[in-house]
């Protein structure tokens, strides 16, 4: 009786009616569109045309760990973040695993994979517990023949990531995990000269951070600690509070010899 009991949601799931059927694809659809809206590569697209994306668009979910692709792997299609976070990286010749960018929900990567016949030119492995949307590679190029806009709309989002990797570049030049930080939370002042306080949400796992800043979460941990210790910066679970900017820019500045 109990196991006849424990298989009746999936007798019922096998037997539901062509309507259910019908309602749980809509839903899905919807889902896909509505991540697809969130995208910058996709705002502003008739419904219309992001149906036509969703149609050749599949979900994949991926553990903390997990990767989506390798580099040199045949490009499959590019991606949208749905939720969790992505790490796109290289190897250094050294073996150092050095990060790329962190994307996450509403940011969409790999694009530029789609024209390369070598396939994808870095890893990319979720942080934490992420979902992705697949759109495939085939389709979405027979639809950039009939859709000539999502054209310029892949140019400008790829321009965009190449922006943030000369802005990653740069930060990379900063010498040590201290300078780094300090340069992330200044950027994120809406005012780094003033004296009063900032909170700064994360949104991200302090290993995603971490990850980002090119170091692991001990030593961030370590960095944070410093900072409060020094009066700089109070840690409020995933809230940081700049106690000053200015004095944040300060010691910015003089880490970077200025």
């Amino acid at each position: 009786m109990a196991r006849a009991f424990s298989d009746w949601p999936r007798r019922l799931w096998r037997g539901r009616s062509p309507a259910v059927s019908a309602a749980i694809s809509e839903l899905r659809q919807a889902a896909l569109v509505n991540t697809l809206r969130s995208s910058r590569l996709f705002s502003g697209l008739p419904p219309s045309d992001l149906a036509r994306v969703a149609a050749i668009t599949r979900v994949k979910t991926l553990d903390r760990g997990e990767y989506l692709f390798r580099e040199g792997q045949p490009a499959r299609g590019f991606f949208v973040v749905q939720k969790g976070a992505i790490s796109v990286h290289r190897l250094t010749a050294r073996g150092r695993e050095q990060v790329i960018h962190i994307f996450r929900a509403g940011d969409s990567f790999a694009e530029g994979a789609l024209l390369l016949p070598t396939g994808y030119p870095a890893d990319a492995r979720a942080v934490e517990l992420s979902q992705v949307l697949l759109v495939d590679k085939e389709g979405f190029l027979a639809l950039l023949r009939r859709e000539p806009d999502l054209g310029l709309r892949m140019l400008a989002s790829v321009s965009h990531h190449l922006r943030v990797l000369v802005e990653q570049l740069e930060e990379l030049t900063l010498r040590d995990v201290e300078t780094r930080l300090a340069n992330w939370l200044v950027k994120r002042c809406p005012s780094p000269t003033g004296n009063q306080p900032v909170c700064i949400e994360l949104g991200m796992t302090k290993r995603t951070l971490a990850a980002e800043l090119g170091t692991v979460s001990e030593t961030l941990s370590r960095t944070l600690r410093r900072f409060s210790e020094q009066g700089l910066l109070t840690v409020r679970g995933g809230t940081l509070v700049v106690r000053s900017p200015a004095g944040l820019q300060a010691l910015l500045r003089r880490n970077l010899g200025d």
